[in-house]
């Protein structure tokens, strides 16, 4: 069987050979792989590497989904779905096994797109054996105001498994936390949690968007009840290099609980191809002209890591994510996409690189605005 990476197949090794970081041309190297003679194509990518959320073993990267329905921010085009089943496919062929959706993703007549479509291309899926069956998908359930109840919540779930066409889900998050505007309906979701992981409808339990003392207060009312919580959600990048998010990574280590960073590329403007010349189209443009301007030392830094090791911009602030313990999940809408987060993967930064970055980090006066449902 051949994997690929941007286009080029090399050998699918077995699972008794793993690797931390990309080895050198020239480093000493034990018999084991002098033997195998690996081909440098590229940024090697160890598809067996596997972390641990909870009862789950997923990909080290994951793939969001964000865009797949969303025409106001992301532009998409029900055109765009045979593109978008081929950027699913070669992703799942290349070992990811995390895709992170929603039962918001999707405007208008499209509310629950993103859902519809993963459930498609799970079950349209033509791979190497196993390989369906590794899939994991967490989705995010809304706190709507109308979700009043446990009862609703657990409704809320079933309808996404309907769309997803699923008998379980891998990872039912709570989207957002109420408790800044609607204290008494947020223990109503907390109890749709419990209830809707001790009917079977999830595997794990997660949250979205919650600070590190909300996260500590869910944590232990979930633990009450016989429930772990596996994993939360929080927008985390050297854009967003906050005192929450590390206080939130440093809560998350310390109760066992993965933490997923999602936008780690900062809506985009961590890849190094915007500039105030060069703005993307639509609600984002008027973000990146506030925020560009101050981030010339963090986007030079990413540059000469990335030249230093034959790495793109993108890969390194991703790659970054993954040094900090997190499970990044950028988005992807083309085959591009995937092979370029790809290259983010199969190798670690160094201390001395980290070091580098998250100084450029808080030498840039601009900083990602946060999420407007994230509590403290």
């Amino acid at each position: 069987m051949a994997l690929i990476f941007a286009g080029t197949p090399f050998a699918y090794f077995s699972s008794s050979s793993r690797a931390s970081a990309e080895i050198p041309p020239n480093s000493s190297q034990s018999s084991s792989f002098k033997s195998l003679q690996i081909p440098r194509f590229g940024p090697l990518f160890w598809p067996w590497e596997k972390v641990k959320i909870g009862p789950l073993s997923v990909s080290p990267m994951g793939f969001g989904t964000w865009a797949w329905g969303n025409q106001l921010l992301w532009g998409y085009e029900e055109a765009m779905d045979s593109g978008l089943q081929e950027t699913f496919n070669l992703a799942v062929k290349n070992g990811i096994t995390l895709f992170d959706t929603a039962d918001s993703y999707g405007t208008g007549r499209l509310n629950g797109q993103s859902e519809k479509l993963l459930g498609k291309f799970i079950r349209e899926f033509q791979g190497p054996k196993g390989s369906r069956e590794d899939i994991v998908i967490a989705t995010k359930l809304a706190a709507y105001p109308w979700r009043l109840t446990a009862g609703q919540f657990v409704k809320a779930c079933q309808s996404s498994l309907d769309r997803l066409q699923l008998e379980q889900i891998g990872i039912g998050q709570l989207h957002w936390s109420t408790a800044n505007y609607a204290p008494l309906q947020e223990l109503a979701l907390w109890d749709g949690l419990v209830a809707m992981y001790e009917k079977g409808l999830v595997r794990a339990v997660g949250v979205s968007n919650y600070g590190p003392k909300q996260l500590l207060k869910i944590h232990d009312y979930l633990k009450s009840r016989g429930v772990p919580l596996c994993s939360a959600q929080v927008q985390f990048s050297l854009l967003s290099l906050g005192n929450d998010q590390m206080e939130l990574k440093t809560m998350c280590d310390s109760l066992g609980i993965c933490l997923i960073s999602y936008s780690p590329l900062g809506l985009g403007m961590l890849t190094g191809k915007y500039t105030l010349s060069r703005l993307p189209r639509g609600p984002r443009a008027l973000l990146f002209r506030q925020i560009l301007p101050g981030l010339e030392p963090l986007l030079n830094a990413l540059k000469e890591i990335g030249e230093r090791r034959g790495k793109t911009i993108p890969q390194v602030a991703i790659n970054w994510c993954i040094s900090k313990g997190t499970v990044p999940i950028p988005g992807v809408k083309t085959v591009k996409h995937v092979k370029e987060n790809l290259g983010a993967l199969g190798w670690r930064l160094s201390s001395d690189e980290i070091f580098q970055l998250e100084s450029a980090a808080r030498n840039s006066p601009q900083k990602m605005i946060q999420n407007i449902f994230q509590t403290r």
